[in-house]
């Protein structure tokens, strides 16, 4: 038998030699891999809007120092929600992971895990997030639970529509309403924004992700952005980043932010105009390494947004 991370085993973009494959029994690293935990980016994506509605509904509340409880459910909750996203993401294409060489080896088409147990896997992930839920202001708990309808349709939007990455962002950045809510127990112009911000946000990055199976995709049938721009990628990619930037920073400023709020967001566009010098739409590695780094642009945005709601 292969050891757990071994190259027949480990899915194609996961991390090498993770935690998850060398600690967890052999019976639970399928559930793991279920929940991407061995590919944290996933969860980071899912996170930092959560912490940006956070840290900028302090700003607008006076400042001070974010509830470092709720920052604590916001992690735990990411994890567990993007595992539950993954999951059903993977029941919903169990048909279609087999076919492409990325996905090929994922628990469900690898005869791992069958379709009853992710079933089981799902219903029981989604509790743990509800009990999560539950520790927020009631419309917050009204809220977050409205985002489910978004997560129930993405698996299917790459089927009938050349924007499922779109969808993909209505999900992912709903943390924003939510954190601001966590603060204020209502939502205002100024999460809606950050939440307007944080879709092309996706947009953006997330073409950049889809570039590694476009050709794939293209073979069974299944669609995406980067089909959709093809050799115009790039010139997408600088208007989400740039719609992105503009979005967030309007944002802050309706939030009240000062200037170290503004200055984060300006450092996040440079990093913004790195991963636009260096995108090579036929270079998988490289927009898998491009993907990964906008961990790095969510926390410049939430750092200066803390920074901004400490100092001022």
């Amino acid at each position: 038998m292969s050891k757990a991370g071994h190259p027949e085993t480990r899915i194609a973009d996961a991390l090498p030699d993770h935690w998850a494959d060398r600690a967890l029994p052999g019976w639970a690293r399928p559930y793991a891999r279920l929940m991407r935990l061995e590919r944290p980016i996933g969860w980071w994506l899912l996170l930092l809007p959560c912490w940006w509605g956070l840290t900028l509904g302090q700003i607008a509340n006076g400042g001070g120092l974010p509830s470092p409880w709720y920052a604590l459910l916001f992690l735990v909750g990411a994890i567990i929600m993007r595992g539950a996203g993954c999951t059903l993401n993977d029941i919903a294409d169990r048909n279609f992971d087999g076919r492409v060489e990325r996905t090929r080896l994922r628990p469900i088409p690898a005869g791992q895990v069958s379709v009853k147990q992710a079933l089981a896997f799902l219903v029981l992930l989604c509790l743990l997030g509800l009990v999560i839920l539950l520790q927020f202001n009631w419309f917050t708990v009204v809220t977050g639970a409205a985002s489910l309808l978004v997560v129930a349709v993405y698996p299917f939007m790459k089927r009938i529509t050349y924007w499922p990455q779109a969808v993909l962002g209505l999900a992912f950045n709903w943390g924003a309403l939510v954190g601001w809510s966590a603060v204020h127990g209502t939502l205002s112009p100024a999460p809606l924004l950050l939440y307007a911000g944080g879709v092309s946000w996706t947009l953006a990055y997330d073409t950049i992700y889809a570039h590694q199976d476009k050709e794939d995709d293209a073979l069974i049938g299944l669609k995406s952005t980067a089909l959709k721009f093809g050799d115009r990628s790039l010139w997408w990619l600088a208007v989400f980043f740039a719609l992105a930037i503009a979005l967030i920073d309007a944002a802050a400023w309706l939030a009240g932010g000062s200037i170290i709020a503004h200055v984060g967001v300006a450092a996040a566009a440079l990093q913004a105009a790195w991963q636009l010098a260096r995108f090579a739409p036929d270079n998988g590695p490289r927009c898998l390494e491009l993907f990964r780094s906008n961990r790095i642009f969510g926390l410049i945005i939430s750092f200066g947004f803390l920074l901004d709601s400490l100092l001022i």
